[in-house]
């Protein structure tokens, strides 16, 4: 079998003495796990860096085999940010996150595009940490637990309606209006209003985004594979919290 299409390297780990396993998020396969004939050498070690934009062309015996790679660099992204740390965090935490998240072969394009859009904002250092905010709640719904943040989960009010819509309940992941969730505050997430599309973000508000989609993306996706939240993921926000 075979087959080829463009995509995202999520990251590559070493095989044997010169080879190495790539991850690849694709619009059409979703993420696929594939060997890399000399993946740890001089040549193609470049081309398996996270971020990275490629076509691949994968060849296997059957759909469920662990195949192989060709790969020809389109995007270096990796490269493109070496000067910039944080972006690199930035766009460690998203290959991680969906190393982690994903099943295998699992086809979500629209996530795929929206990835894509989000790393390539990586060098606008006043806009990413907005878009990654949103791009997560993307992959919360991608996988099925997205949120429902225009209507309130206790009366029903809606967003559109003028409700006041200012907490997130970790039971139903739904909004929770100003008076419904006052008495039970110290129980609720709060909602940033820039997520809703009311008013511009500032710094406190992009934080507690951060943290609303760290707590469900934990919570739905990965305590249940006993999984915890990655590292650069903890280490972004902190970054982000000392600007």
């Amino acid at each position: 079998m075979e087959w080829t299409d463009e995509g995202i390297i999520l990251g590559a780990r070493p095989y044997g003495e010169n080879h190495a396993v790539a991850e690849v998020f694709t619009p059409s396969a979703g993420r696929v796990v594939a060997l890399v004939h000399g993946g740890q050498g001089r040549l193609k070690q470049p081309l398996v860096q996270s971020g990275n934009g490629v076509v691949v062309t994968w060849k296997g015996r059957s759909e469920e085999s662990l195949g192989h790679f060709s790969i020809e660099l389109t995007m270096p992204r990796a490269a493109a940010l070496m000067h910039d740390s944080l972006a690199l965090v930035g766009l460690s935490s998203m290959t991680t996150l969906l190393s982690m998240c994903m099943p295998e072969r699992q086809s979500v394009p629209r996530l795929y595009d929206a990835t894509k859009i989000i790393l390539d904002l990586l060098e606008e250092k006043t806009i990413w940490p907005i878009a990654m905010t949103k791009w997560e709640l993307g992959l919360l719904s991608s996988l099925g637990f997205g949120l429902r943040l225009d209507v309130c989960a206790a009366t029903g009010a809606k967003l559109e309606d003028g409700a006041d819509l200012v907490f997130v309940s970790p039971k139903s992941g739904g909004a929770v209006s100003h008076t419904a969730g006052m008495p039970y505050r110290d129980k609720l997430l709060p909602l940033a209003p820039f997520l809703t599309g009311r008013g511009e973000p500032t710094k406190q508000d992009i934080m507690a985004a951060f943290s609303l989609t760290a707590f469900f993306i934990e919570d739905r996706i990965l305590a249940p594979a006993n999984k915890e939240l990655p590292d650069v993921r903890k280490r972004l926000v902190e970054r982000l919290g000392r600007l």
